[in-house]
């Protein structure tokens, strides 16, 4: 079964670890064979990995696009994915349950694509946490007269 690509001009992409990125037209590629993808809007970087659903995401990206990698990544990805099936409640577990499921096969795009949303869910809770800022802490609780 082969794979369609369609990139948008001087869009980046991995295929098996050699990373491309198009010319300034939108093309469309074919993958006849079994290859390894991902394209550049689905990649994390490194700095950007600093949560931890966003830590196994670059850690399982990083196994799809260094398969040299892949034995040695592979037993903390999934201790990693079972600490957070322990954290996160439905419908997230669901997906990190299936992505433990996809790297155990050693099909990492779809593990990749079942983060995606565990990912954005992390970031609505980071978010609905209002930080403490400097003011707050270092005010004196009002005393309450009798």
């Amino acid at each position: 079964m082969s794979l369609k690509l369609t990139l948008k001009p001087y869009e980046r992409f991995i295929v098996n670890g050699c990373a491309m990125r198009n010319s300034g037209r939108r093309h469309t590629i074919v993958i006849e064979e079994k290859a390894d993808v991902v394209l550049g809007k689905d990649m994390l970087d490194s700095d950007s990995a600093v949560t931890a659903v966003s830590k196994v995401y670059f850690l399982v990206q990083t196994a799809l696009t260094r398969a040299e990698l892949r034995e040695k990544l592979v037993p903390s990805i999934q201790k990693l994915l079972g600490e957070l099936a322990a954290v996160f409640g439905p419908p997230s577990v669901g997906h990190i349950f299936a992505a433990a499921n996809y790297v155990s096969m050693g099909d990492y795009y779809k593990a990749l694509r079942e983060l995606k949303p565990v990912m954005q869910h992390e970031k609505t809770l980071l978010n609905d946490i209002a930080p403490v800022t400097s003011d707050e802490s270092e005010q004196e609780p009002e005393r309450v007269r009798a």
